[in-house]
């Protein structure tokens, strides 16, 4: 595993899948401005390794994340603070725009931030007894990071009110059923099923992932038919992919396809 700066953020390399690590379990891997830099510097380094066609994001340790700092939103609050306010947008913004897919292992705990820090990823996959939900309301706040405009895109504007209104702890089971997570599994086989689950996505053909992914992520923000010529933009630049072709034959071979991301 391989240390991103000093915020303690890691990558542990594989042959198609990236694992992405909050590295600081002595603190349950609270936020810090340091250590959110150096994820967003990690995703920027996966985004850019063309071998690469999963990624999966965990908590070092037995919880996945307790959220930010209390030190550090303790501090913001001084009138002289000189605390970066615009680095967790960015770094929800850069987990959202890493051309493969991300899966999220949620163990144990990931309140308020850490919920927040979830959302951007394309896929989740929680414990049985995980603390997950947005807590803000409850702290003389709300959910500022996100947790308002990509939440309702996830699970429906009345949903969404109920669970950032309540400021209550979603049930993993309800979070599922509402379609907020994809798995719910034993604590203790978080971080493998989060693996296994990206290294599904890793046997498809990785320009369709990143293509697909970058379509899907545009449905909602354009109308209809703009978002229809999007789509086929996208689908025409793999036409004359070698992937593409191996696909189909792979297919009339009866045969396992090799994609190779050309």
């Amino acid at each position: 595993m391989k240390s991103i700066g000093t915020g303690r953020a890691a990558i542990d390399w594989h042959d198609r899948r990236a694992d992405v690590y909050l590295s600081r379990p002595d603190k349950r891997n609270a936020m810090t401005v340091p250590l959110m830099n150096d994820l967003i510097a990690a995703f920027e380094r996966v985004d850019a390794n063309e071998d690469i066609r999963a990624v999966t994001l965990l908590g070092e340790g037995p919880v996945f994340s307790a959220g930010m700092d209390l030190t550090m939103m303790r501090d913001r609050v001084e009138p002289d603070s000189e605390i970066d306010r615009d680095v967790f947008p960015r770094l929800l913004e850069t987990i959202e725009e890493t051309r493969q897919p991300v899966v999220a292992g949620i163990k144990r705990a990931a309140p308020a931030g850490a919920f927040e820090l979830t959302l951007p990823c394309d896929f989740r996959v929680i414990g049985r007894e995980a603390k997950y939900g947005l807590l803000e309301t409850t702290l003389g706040t709300f959910p500022h990071g996100g947790g308002t405009q990509r939440l309702p895109r996830l699970i429906g504007l009345s949903k969404a009110k109920e669970l950032v209104l309540m400021g209550e702890f979603v049930d993993p089971e309800a979070a599922a059923d509402m379609g907020l997570v994809h798995e719910v599994v034993d604590t203790d086989a978080v971080d493998e099923r989060t693996k296994a689950f990206a290294d599904r996505l890793c046997e498809n053909a990785p320009l369709g992932l990143r293509n697909a992914k970058q379509a899907l992520n545009a449905a909602l923000e354009m109308p209809l038919e703009q978002g229809l010529d999007y789509e086929r933009q996208l689908g025409y630049e793999l036409d004359d992919t070698r992937d593409y072709r191996e696909g189909f034959e792979a297919r009339l071979e009866n045969r396992e396809p090799t994609f190779r991301g050309e």
